[in-house]
Parts: C-alpha cells; structure tokens; sequence
C-alpha cells in the first residue's frame, strides 16, 4: 500500500481546497448579522455602571446574543478573556476577581464606542472571521462520513459529529479507557467491535511551535490507543483525516509521514483526494 509519504512530491495534487470568502464582499453579509450586536452592546455600555457590571449584563442576556456580545466585550474590554472562558456564567464572578483589574474603564470604552463609525466595519469584519472559524472543519468531517457511508455502510457503523456536536468520548466507548479523550471519529464492525478511531482537522496555514505541539500530541494519541489495543487484542487501528494547504507548510507532511511509519501499519493518514485509494477495507480489517 502507498504511504502517505509517497505522496508528497505531488502534495498540492492531493489537498482539498475549501473556499474561503473574499474581503470585502462578505461585508454586507456582516452587516446583516452585527450591526444589530453592536447596537446592543453599545446599549448595555450606557446602561452599565463598570466594566464589571458590563459583564455581568451580558452574561444574564440569553443566547444567541450572549456569545456575540461576548465577543464584542472581548475586543472592546479584556483581550486578555477567552470567549470560552466568558461563556461560564457561574464562573463570572470569579473573572472578575481574576481578571477585572486589567479590564478597560467603562468611560473608556464608551469614548471608544463614540470614536469609531456606525456602521463599524473593521468590527463586523472581525466578528465574521469568528462565524467561519471551524466551518472548513466540519466540511471536512461531512465530506467524510459522506464518503464512507456511501462505501462502507452496509459492512460497518461511524460514529462522531459530522458537523458540530459531541465528540466521541473514549471513555465512554472503550472499556477502562481512563481519561476523557475526544475524537472526531469511531468506526466498528455491526458487532460492535471497534476497528478505528479517527482526528480529523483542516488545515488552511500551520507552522511553529503549534506544528511541533500537535505532532507530540498525536503520537500520544497513536502510543495510547495501540497500547490499549494490544492489550485489550482488539483490531483497533488510528485514523488522521487531514486536509488543507496547511499540510504542505514547515515540516508537516514529514510529521504526519513520520507518525504513520511509527504505527507500522496501524496508523493512517489521509486527504479527502486520497481515501479511494488508501482507506480499503482490507486496511479497516487488518
């Protein structure tokens, strides 16, 4: 069977390309979407007494205005809080505390507010970049379990979110698996015997220390999970579904080659372009 270094003289061949909106043409669209956020934060700004005040209005609005909010709060108050970390609303209190020192004055970020344009477009162009962070990823998950069902549902069954949803929780599908460790992908014979668990990314640029952080991680994950396989002598095998220009930036594609030879036959990796090729069933069963 070909490697998935014998296909990196003809890498740009092989790479899936998911189309990316042009600036500015996805302006209007954005105005749709958050000129009526940024009224409403502009709103709440006025209304509130402090930043931290600010922050506690947000977090009582529901969503799907709170995660917008929050990400206008972010840009306005305290780059220094992740969304995700903002959306917890029983830990508010506790940011605050943490935090709230370095958080911008509320007669700060109204003359902020003042000084730019209405419409803000630099702003609603930000906020746009946050709605497609992600969608190139989950294309490439749904082009995936497409694909697969449509070769191989009559023999096995996929689970995993082929958009956004629930990871597939090792623990809770592998027998004494001790840590919470999510995957994107577990396909199993109708018998309930797993043969594959999958990652999937998309990768649209990559380099540096997250390119040596990820290839550590991985081969955690491969060691981990063929570790388990031989002790539990399942015919579990590791999938990396990775697609995108990223993969043909730094050393990448030697990583991702380097890990396959690691596996020794029990680790894959692919592009979308290749799974014809390479993802058989003889593979699946071996």
């Amino acid at each position: 069977m070909t490697s998935f270094a014998d296909y990196q003289n003809r890498a740009s061949q092989y790479i899936t390309f998911i189309d990316s909106q042009f600036y500015p043409d996805y302006l209007d669209e954005a105005k749709t979407i958050y000129s009526s956020v940024i009224d409403q934060f502009t709103e709440l700004v006025y209304l509130a007494n402090s930043s931290a005040n600010l922050l506690i209005r947000i977090a009582e609005t529901p969503n799907p205005s709170r995660t917008q909010l929050l990400r206008v709060f972010r840009k306005y108050v305290s780059p220094d809080t992740s969304v995700e970390m903002l959306k917890v609303k029983k830990k508010i209190t506790n940011i605050i505390d943490d935090y709230g020192h370095r958080f911008r004055t509320i007669e700060e970020i109204r003359a902020n507010l003042a000084s730019r344009p209405n419409p803000d477009e630099a702003l609603m162009a930000i906020l746009m970049e946050y709605k497609s962070r992600g969608q190139k990823g989950y294309e490439l998950t749904e082009a995936f379990f497409l694909w697969f069902e449509s070769n191989f549902a009559d023999d096995y069954s996929i689970q995993g979110p082929a958009r956004a949803g629930r990871d597939v929780m090792l623990n809770e599908v592998l027998p004494d698996w001790e840590t919470k460790t999510p995957a994107d992908i577990l396909i199993s014979r109708h018998d309930q015997t797993p043969l594959v668990i999958g990652f999937a990314r998309y990768d649209s640029d990559r380099g540096g220390a997250q390119e040596d952080d990820r290839t550590g991680g991985n081969r955690d994950k491969v060691s981990d999970i063929l570790r388990y396989a031989g002790g539990y002598k399942l015919p579990l095998k590791v999938f990396f579904l990775n697609d995108g220009p990223g993969l043909t930036l730094g050393s990448m594609w030697n990583d991702y080659a380097a890990l396959e030879k690691y596996g020794q036959g029990r680790v894959m990796v692919c592009t979308l372009k290749m799974l014809d090729e390479r993802f058989t069933r003889d593979w699946l069963e071996s």
